[in-house]
């Protein structure tokens, strides 16, 4: 089963890379996601004041009639979750959508939504066992984490990823088949912009934020000789945010920035 864009470079060629696992980022020590602390700027009166990013904290930002929820973390039975829920049982209008948070963090769903969209992304299948060389290898088990991937280029780097992604052969993977001369990158996006060397993938990006709506998402993109395109989706912890990043989550919060 496969879908997306197909891939017509072909694989002829291609040196086997070593097998990599990526886990991009690291949370921040645990603290109280209720803190509604506020910090000044360099401790001078009358200077704007910004909002902590302490872990695990949820903020409601009203734009007109619409609540944008900002978080780390949309997963099932969250806070954040239950929150998206209140509203669009309230008739209110939420963003995201419960049923966008919990499509974006599995991999195959993601990238079907994102192609039927009209967004490129990476050609994919699911299997318990078999996959193309080389490839991108993500797990699909009801604990399986999208920032986590792995990159096989020979059929033993594949034994050793689908034991650790299946655990043990008890669930299927998705596979992302590269290209010759495939390079894989992890950008984050604020609302849809992107800072720094993730400039290149802004179009994707706001293409990305039109579909889903998820104010803070990390993107894993495989870039070839037909550009940028979509591996996966993950959460994004605000200590990963870069200065830049958290600059410009500050200007929406601080409504200095208009959606």
């Amino acid at each position: 089963m496969t879908s997306g864009i197909p891939d017509t470079s072909g694989t002829e060629g291609v040196t086997a890379p070593p097998l990599t696992c990526g886990v991009p980022g690291s949370p921040d020590t645990p603290r109280d996601p209720r803190e509604a602390a506020l910090k000044k700027t360099n401790g001078k009166p009358g200077t704007r004041r910004e909002c902590s990013l302490n872990r695990d904290m949820v903020f409601e930002l009203w734009r007109e009639d619409t609540c944008h929820i900002i978080s780390e973390n949309y997963s099932y039975k969250t806070e954040s979750y239950y929150r998206i829920l209140r509203h669009e049982l309230e008739g209110k209008k939420v963003r995201p959508s419960s049923g966008a948070v919990l499509d974006a963090y599995v991999v195959p769903i993601c990238l079907e939504r994102a192609h039927l969209a009209g967004i490129p992304v990476c050609e994919w299948g699911i299997s318990p066992a078999y996959a193309p060389l080389p490839s991108v290898l993500y797990g699909l088990n009801y604990f399986a984490n999208t920032a986590e991937y792995c990159i096989a280029g020979d059929e033993e780097q594949v034994k050793v990823a689908v034991r650790h992604l299946t655990n043990k052969g008890k669930y299927p993977f998705c596979y992302q088949k590269l290209a010759d001369g495939a390079t894989i990158d992890t950008c984050r996006a604020v609302f849809g912009k992107t800072a720094g060397k993730c400039r290149s993938v802004e179009q994707l990006a706001e293409r990305v934020y039109e579909l889903f709506a998820i104010p803070l998402v990390t993107m894993v993109t495989v870039s070839d000789r037909n550009g940028p395109r979509l591996s996966s989706l993950s959460p994004t912890r605000y200590s990963q945010l870069s200065d830049e990043e958290r600059s410009l989550l500050h200007a929406y919060l601080n409504h200095q920035e208009f959606l």
